[in-house]
């Protein structure tokens, strides 16, 4: 979603034809592995994972960043889930069915409860979807309802999704998509209890959820801690006592406590540990691809980025960015320069698009390309700003990037750092930005759809740079209709031309989950999205 993680991420193109890391079949039955895992490692500790503030309230429709999405993740459940290795397995659905993948039945599985009590229905699917998709309701995530009838970005819409008795709903689609189970996985397709209904504002401070874990406390800036709730029957049964998520400002003081015993869980591990966290954990240390890159968005209301020059000056600053020596300097080996705008986990993936070639370090090329932007649309005497949050590892590369942008380029160039994340996310949000900044993807399912058109398509919840063009969109919306994966890939690699010749966002490096833990847990295992999968880690 997005951050790293669904920005807002943070967080989805077009709802177009996903490509699977593996084929997910039809719509069979719930993982028994993880439900047997998860009995044979019962245990009653607490497990403590490094996290952040979440920016948003903790509901399906508004969380589209990292730190909230770990904890929407463990309170909600969806009619399916992602096993780790991205397959896509039944949860609350007992089927998911089509004859000619527009006009969808869903059928859920009877017995399914909310932690206050209250029965999930067909209804809580339709009222939280209609919710989330209508524009009166300013929902961060409505984008993921672009591919349903009725739906509009220009006013309130009514999405074609209806109840047909208490465990069956019908969805019809704009167009045919044969992939729309796995969108279904994502959090904003989870259903809501009545009492979001009645109060929206308030409910995302305490919210009700019908997932493997509820919240019991939520102390800002702090801590965020879960327990596991009774009544829940589904497949991510919790193998212990609880989640605590610990906000931390510096994850190299993360790193410190987990090596120390007194933090189970690092998800991210800072860029200071990089050539020794492998040695210094040995078995416990996690270096593994993930469907997850790195960018810098360049917004569109700043003038010296529009225009042919503006353009100009995107590709000049990409080309003086030496990919290379920063993943081997500062991430020993741990990141991979980017060549595309998707990740290499992805089915589909090119490492030879037509236009990547800006994505090479070219010092010479640069500075030409710069010059004659200067020429077409002086702008002078200039200071480059690459905007961050300070509390986590990033101005290490940014340093690094200005280093050779201002060698190259001859402009000054500058990290901008806000304290939190959520300061950083609430400038972004609100255009109060002045310069380019950093943007982080982690797939919200495992797809090229999923990396292009939430970001990049017109009006998506985490077009942060307010980008737009039509041809990209219609590209994506054809490979969503797409009868076959082949022709899908093909017209994504298509619309990936578009991006490269527009440039709203510059490709930086695609990313492995980094992390580790301690020895006072087991059974830990990062996901296809480089999250760690809370519910079947044991702690005695």
């Amino acid at each position: 979603m997005t951050p790293r993680g669904r920005m807002a991420g943070i967080g989805a193109f077009t709802l177009a034809s996903a490509l699977l890391l593996s084929a997910c079949g039809g719509s069979g039955s719930s993982d028994e592995g993880d439900s047997t895992a998860a009995a044979e490692g019962d245990s009653t500790g607490v497990v403590s994972i490094s996290s952040g503030e979440p920016q948003n309230p903790l509901t399906p429709g508004m969380t589209n960043e990292v730190y909230g999405g770990l904890v929407v993740k463990n309170i909600y459940s969806g009619l399916v889930y992602y096993d780790a290795d991205g397959n896509v397995q039944n949860e609350v659905a007992e089927s998911i069915e089509s004859d000619d993948n527009v006009n969808w039945t869903i059928t859920i599985q009877d017995g399914w409860t909310f932690s206050d009590g209250t029965p999930v229905t067909a209804q809580s699917f339709v009222d939280a979807w209609k919710y989330v998709a209508n524009l009166d309701n300013a929902q961060n995530q409505q984008y993921f309802f672009n591919g349903f009838a009725g739906f509009s970005f220009e006013e309130p819409s009514d999405i074609a999704v209806e109840v047909v008795d208490e465990t069956t709903f019908t969805a019809e689609l704009a167009q045919p998509a044969s992939d729309f189970r796995l969108w279904l996985g994502y959090s904003a397709f989870n259903p809501m209890p009545e009492a979001f209904f009645e109060d929206p504002e308030g409910f995302g401070s305490e919210p009700i959820g019908n997932g493997p874990y509820e919240l019991e406390s939520w102390e800002n800036d702090s801590l965020i801690t879960l327990v596991p709730r009774e009544g829940y029957e589904g497949p991510r049964q919790p193998a212990n006592g609880g989640l605590e998520m610990v906000a931390y400002v510096e994850e190299d003081t993360a790193y410190n406590d987990m090596l120390d015993g007194n933090l189970d869980v690092l998800p991210n591990v800072p860029s200071s540990a990089f050539a020794t966290f492998e040695d210094e954990l040995g078995e416990r240390a996690v270096n593994q691809p993930a469907a997850v890159i790195q960018v810098v968005n360049v917004p569109e209301w700043l003038p010296e980025f529009q225009g042919e020059a503006g353009v100009m000056r995107r590709q000049a600053i990409s080309m003086a960015i030496d990919r290379d020596t920063i993943t081997e300097t500062l991430y020993s080996g741990s990141r991979t320069p980017a060549s595309d705008f998707t990740s290499p986990v992805i089915a589909g993936f090119s490492d030879d698009i037509p236009g990547s070639e800006i994505l090479d370090y070219d010092p010479e090329g640069a500075a030409e390309m710069w010059e004659q932007a200067e020429e077409m649309d002086p702008i002078g005497d200039y200071t480059l700003q690459i905007a961050s949050n300070a509390d986590s590892d990033h101005q290490d590369w940014i340093d690094a990037a200005c280093n050779t942008i201002r060698t190259d380029l001859g402009i000054g160039c500058e990290f901008a750092p806000y304290t939190t994340f959520d300061e950083f996310l609430n400038a972004r949000d609100d255009e109060s930005v002045e310069g380019i900044f950093r943007g982080g993807w982690q797939a919200d399912w495992p797809s090229m759809s999923n990396f292009l058109g939430p970001i990049y398509g017109t009006g998506a919840g985490s077009n942060d740079m307010n980008y737009s063009n039509e041809e990209f969109d219609a590209l994506l919306a054809e490979a969503a209709a797409a009868e076959d994966e082949a022709t899908a890939v093909e017209l994504y690699k298509q619309a990936q031309e578009i991006l490269f010749q527009d440039v709203p966002g510059i490709p930086l490096w695609y990313q492995n989950a980094t992390g580790g833990y301690a020895e006072t847990v087991e059974n830990v295992e990062f996901g296809w999205d480089s999250d760690p999968i809370l519910y079947q880690i044991t702690k005695e």
